[in-house]
This record gives C-alpha cells, sequence and structure tokens, in this order.
C-alpha cells in the first residue's frame, strides 16, 4: 500500500500537441504549503514546460494555487520548481533534447505514497495533419464502438 497513486493534475493537451516518445517519473522540490494545495487539487500543469539548465531540471508555469492557511509562508503560484532525477537520467535527456525537435512536457502530477511526483514525457511536436489524422481515428473508433454497442443490444 506504499506505492498507492492519487491522481492530482493530468495535462491531455500534452498528448493532442505531442508525440510521446518516453516517460520519466521525478520528484519535485516544493515547500510545506504547496504540498498542502497540491493535496487538495489545486495544481495545474497545462501550460507548463520542461527546461534543463546547467545540470539541473526545472519545471515553468506550473501553476499551484496559494494554501488558504498559508498566509506569510505562501509562494508565487507561478515560480520555477526543480524537479529531482538521477544524474544519468538528466544527461540523457539533455543528450534527447539537444537533437532537433524534441522537448520535455509534463504530463501529470500525482502523489505516490506521501511524496509528489511529476511525469515527465520527452516529447516531439505534432504537425496540424498529425492532429487531423489523430482525430480521424478516435471518430473513426467511436463509430466502430457505437456501431458495436447497436449491434449487442439486439
Amino acid at each position: 500500500m506504499k506505492d498507492h497513486i492519487k491522481l492530482v493534475a493530468n495535462n491531455k493537451k500534452a498528448y493532442h500537441d505531442y508525440f510521446i516518445d518516453d516517460k520519466y517519473e521525478a520528484g519535485i522540490e516544493l515547500f510545506g504549503t504547496e504540498v498542502k494545495s497540491v493535496r487538495m487539487g489545486k495544481c495545474s500543469v497545462k501550460e507548463a514546460f520542461v527546461k534543463i539548465e546547467n545540470g539541473q531540471v526545472y519545471v515553468y508555469g506550473m501553476h499551484i494555487s496559494p494554501y488558504e492557511k498559508g498566509n506569510i509562508f505562501n509562494k508565487d503560484p507561478l515560480r520555477v520548481r526543480k524537479l529531482l532525477l538521477h544524474k544519468a537520467e538528466i544527461m540523457k535527456l539533455n543528450g534527447k533534447v539537444t537533437q532537433k525537435g524534441y522537448t520535455l512536457v509534463p504530463l501529470q502530477v500525482y502523489f505516490k505514497g506521501s511524496l509528489v511526483k511529476v511525469e515527465i514525457g520527452l516529447a516531439r511536436g505534432k504537425k496540424l495533419y498529425d492532429k487531423r489524422a489523430d482525430l480521424a481515428k478516435k471518430d473513426q473508433r467511436r463509430e466502430l464502438e457505437k456501431d458495436f454497442k447497436v449491434k449487442n443490444l439486439y
């Protein structure tokens, strides 16, 4: 029961805008009031992105609402937060990101036991025609499921 996972925030837009090639689990450096706010589900990663700067990984644009009872201990909701990864993982990611077309995006924020974790994805940007093809596939699958459901009713 130690690795009980509770999803806090999900980035559905990332799957629409990018091809996710690889996923990594990272810890995140937070203050107490931020953890309490995340525990209440007040976290968003929709506009967030991840950057590697001089051997450290940071997440930008991740919004954690201020904790109501936090008063002076509250931090800026959009501050830059450090992600915790092993050095070998950081070097590997840095090598991939320097290649053309790769970027790092946060996919979801969740609790693993009592720890806040962020799943980051190594992603390639989708072109407009890729997005259209995905939507067409989704519609086609939905139609098939609908037809199958209708056939099973009779």
